[in-house]
């Protein structure tokens, strides 16, 4: 589990499809911001107490990157197909992370990338001008250009409008090999769209890169198996190359329960009482329909509203306050109309 630095809220250089964005995403230290005992935070002065919450409110707007069953798969999945395609010369396995919106597939796909950066640092302490990983999201309506330009941007070449899409390819590889890249994490792959001609060249250039390149490709998209990448002559070869796990929303139980007390136990609110989410584990999944990434915005803003207003804690009602996503209520709303099933033991934290 990570939090951003508390002091950082200048987002110039977090665009993780840049390098610099990428490796201040990969230093990011755990740091954990402290309460101060009752006496001292009653003390502070207006600028101390401003510097204070200002300090909290950085904290609770990243809060935690909880290490989900999901996110540990992927990571383990990932370590082992990098290995088994180290000295493979053709025909390297991929993944792809195929899922709902809001399942936490971007997340697992950068904790991915981060640990392999990280095992690379510890591994090889002299190469501070490797990149083991190369992520990059890709474009709308993508074609092969903009493909091989998103590599580009992120290796931090240059890129002219008129320049010549294989001297970009060279450049990419190029530098992909000289810097011992180990991973290469494409999100949003579902913009491709294999039944067109551009779509299908531009899945023709990811393959020709995989070739080129000593790396294991991983994809993250939405669904991706009705997007369409699975289709066709192309499509079977991607399914013969690549493995898939399945994000989805939680269930009820334990896991469910366990990822919001590893969230509650991180809040840093001086009258939030303790077990008070875990209570509210029925309601939370009803208002979340499960999608971690519903939970982390609806925990993330009722925490960082209770600095702000001043109650320094969580309650029902203040969640009732805040807005999350369409999609999260609309489901709720479809879910509040239907008979109410029996909720399962919810219990055991995530290990």
């Amino acid at each position: 589990m990570t939090a951003r630095p508390q002091n950082s809220d200048d987002g110039t250089h977090r665009q993780l499809t840049t390098l610099a964005g990428w490796r201040a995403f990969v230093q990011e230290a755990p740091v954990a911001s402290k309460l101060l005992p009752e006496r001292d935070w009653n003390q502070l002065s207006d600028h101390d107490r401003l510097t204070y919450d200002e300090r909290r409110l950085n904290y609770h707007a990243y809060l935690l990157v909880v290490a989900t069953p999901t996110i540990r798969q992927v990571i383990t999945e990932g370590r082992r197909l990098t290995y088994l395609n180290r000295n493979a010369h053709s025909g390297r396995s991929g993944l792809i992370l195929s899922g709902a919106a809001r399942t936490g597939k971007t997340t697992a796909l950068t904790q991915l990338g981060k640990t392999l950066d990280v095992i690379h640092r510890g591994r090889r302490p002299e190469s501070a001008g490797d990149i083991p990983t190369v992520y990059i999201t890709v474009p709308p309506a993508a074609t092969a250009k903009m493909i091989a330009i998103e590599f580009a941007r992120f290796l931090g070449l240059p890129t002219a409008p008129r320049a010549n899409i294989t001297d970009i390819i060279e450049a990419v590889c190029g530098v992909c090999i000289d810097a011992r890249t180990a991973l290469m994490a494409v999100d949003e792959i579902h913009n491709l769209a294999l039944a067109t001609r551009t779509g299908a060249e531009a899945s023709d250039m990811l393959k020709y890169f995989s070739e080129r390149i000593p790396a294991t490709f991983v994809y993250a998209g939405i669904d991706v198996e009705r997007a369409g990448l699975l289709a066709g002559t192309r499509g079977e070869q991607i399914a013969g190359r690549f493995s898939m796990i399945r994000t989805e929303a939680f269930a009820p139980g334990e896991h469910w329960t366990g990822l919001i007390a590893v969230l509650e136990d991180s809040l840093r609110l001086h009258r939030h009482h303790p077990d008070t989410l875990t209570g509210l584990g029925d309601y939370l999944h009803q208002r979340t329909s499960g999608m971690i990434g519903s939970l982390l915005r609806l925990i993330r803003g009722a925490a960082v509203q209770a600095v702000l207003d001043g109650t320094e804690r969580i309650t029902r009602r203040s969640l009732d306050s805040i807005q999350i996503d369409i999609a999260a209520q609309t489901a709720a709303s479809r879910a509040t109309r239907r008979p109410r099933q029996p909720a399962s033991r919810q219990t055991a934290p995530i290990p």
